[in-house]
């Protein structure tokens, strides 16, 4: 989708759809100068006549289409609600636009046209309000059809028009980054919708080469022979029971100096955990292919980093294997050597992802990476604690977690900090080897995460349990049904601020 800046008037904008916005105690439509009380004018005053009908109340997601019937150069009006107009924020303006531009392409519109919403009554700062709508209308309108004969329309055209090109320059740069994080948000999007058997371990290592050699970051693919001379025994136990070989990739990008410290980016990458001799039920097995989305957001985010020309030094690490039983699978009782030396009491299979990011953090220590984060679907357990809303995040550091929160509101991404408590270790102890990877059922987020500690050196490091939140089973604002690409925009921001 093209989206470009353009000085004029909205209601003689040429496009197939038009979004404006509509705040929920609008007692007036506004001054005659503005979008909505504009549009409303040449349309009779159609959508004053639904407000005063309730027909429309300008809450948060709310979206009313209107046909103009002529009455102006486009053809239909996406009305969206914002909610209160003292707390519309550029994560509403963002999930407006989206739901505005989803509801203008069911009915056909090939172009749309929108103000800077919000930036006007709500006094909101002209650049964020044109990223967060080129942001949504990016994310919004994304869709995987790659398997499906009959594709869903593009959206082929998005003008955000502006009353003078006094800021022309920032406003296109603001723009410019929205289309690199959604593009990459969508990336990751793809990377997990995509079923197990096409995207294997190999197929990630592939696709991160091709970016690397896009967009100017160094890419090296680790095979079982390179990991077993590293002594990484717990990543290699994970993947006996496959027969598709594990890699483990990483990906270099410097651009702040030799001497400036080199964040490491960790993400879990089961492209299909089938819990292993531990086996999951049946009901929603087939969504465990979502389980290396902590992978596909690490490999998009170092996209956008590279594509961005971020002033930093980033290294991405995704250890990647399948999670599947067979004769030569480990099992419940096993003992594994993990690359720092610790031994690990297997006592669930289905307990991978923390066996799997022991080895890729024990090599971050090795290689003097630091600040460590990682991003995995971890636990059941952290979507029990939050939800599908919020993701878990875990860090020994506090000014870390603090710079990632931050980071995250900015990205537009909700994240929750739980306790690491040194109390919940001792849940973690094992009778025969350094520590078991299963505490009990109580804490689940907490031991696990935990687990994940002990591999880190002491360095500064966060996690991030995305298992309540990589996969949405409905539309909502910029989230979209299926893979969600969390963490994509909050690890960009991140990095950038580093």
């Amino acid at each position: 989708m093209k989206i470009e800046i353009s000085q004029g008037d909205i209601t003689t904008t040429h496009v197939d759809g038009v979004i404006v916005g509509l705040c929920e105690d609008s007692g007036q439509l506004g001054p005659a100068t503005s979008a909505v009380a504009a549009v409303d004018a040449l349309l009779g005053g159609a959508i004053r006549t639904l407000l005063d009908s309730k027909g429309a109340k300008g809450k948060a997601g709310e979206v009313t289409v209107l046909h103009t019937l002529g009455r102006l150069p486009c053809r239909l009006v996406a009305v969206c609600g914002l909610g209160p107009q003292s707390r519309v924020t550029t994560d509403g303006v963002r999930d407006a636009v989206a739901e505005g531009s989803r509801a203008l392409r069911k009915l056909g519109a090939t172009s749309m046209a929108a103000t800077l919403i919000g930036a006007g009554a709500a006094g909101l700062d002209d650049r964020a309000v044109a990223r967060a709508i080129a942001e949504g209308a990016t994310l919004g309108l994304y869709s995987f059809a790659k398997y499906k004969l009959s594709e869903v329309g593009d959206m082929e055209r998005l003008v955000i028009v502006v009353r003078n090109s006094g800021d022309a320059s920032g406003l296109q740069e603001a723009v410019a980054t929205a289309v690199v994080l959604s593009e990459a948000t969508n990336l990751a999007r793809d990377m997990v919708n995509e079923p197990a058997n096409y995207m294997t371990p190999s197929r990630m290592a592939e696709m991160a080469l091709d970016l690397g050699s896009t967009y100017g970051f160094e890419v090296t693919v680790l095979g079982k022979e390179e990991m077993a001379t590293l002594g990484m025994g717990a990543l290699l136990g994970v993947a006996s029971g496959s027969a598709e070989p594990p890699k483990f990739i990483r990906m270099d990008y410097t651009a702040a100096g030799g001497d400036a410290a080199r964040i490491a980016l960790v993400g879990k990458a089961i492209t299909f955990d089938s819990g292993g001799i531990s086996i999951k039920p049946s009901e929603g097995l087939a969504e465990m292919k979502d389980d290396m989305a902590g992978g596909a957001a690490v490999i998009a985010t170092m996209s956008a980093v590279a594509r961005a020309g971020a002033p930093a030094n980033v290294t991405g690490l995704v250890p990647a294997t399948e999670n599947l039983l067979g004769s030569r699978a480990y099992r419940p009782g096993d003992v594994l050597r993990a690359m720092n030396g610790k031994t690990i009491e297997v006592i669930s299979t289905d307990a991978e992802g923390r066996l799997a990011l022991a080895d890729a953090m024990s090599y971050a220590v090795k290689e003097g990476l630091a600040p460590l984060v990682d991003v995995a679907t971890l636990t059941g357990a952290c979507q029990v604690a939050l939800g599908k809303t919020y993701s878990g995040v875990f860090s020994n550091n506090q000014e870390l977690a603090d710079r990632f929160l931050g980071a995250a509101a900015r990205a537009g991404e909700r994240m929750w900090q739980l306790p690491l408590a040194d109390e919940y270790r001792e849940l973690n102890k094992s009778l025969i080897a350094d520590i078991k990877n299963v505490g009990n059922r109580h804490g689940g987020a907490i031991t696990a995460a935990l687990f994940i500690s002990e591999f880190t050196g002491g360095v500064p490091w966060l996690h991030v349990d995305i298992a309540g939140t990589s996969n949405s089973a409905k539309d909502n604002g910029v989230i979209v049904k299926g893979a969600t690409g969390v963490a994509v925009r909050t690890l960009y921001e991140l990095v950038r601020s580093s």
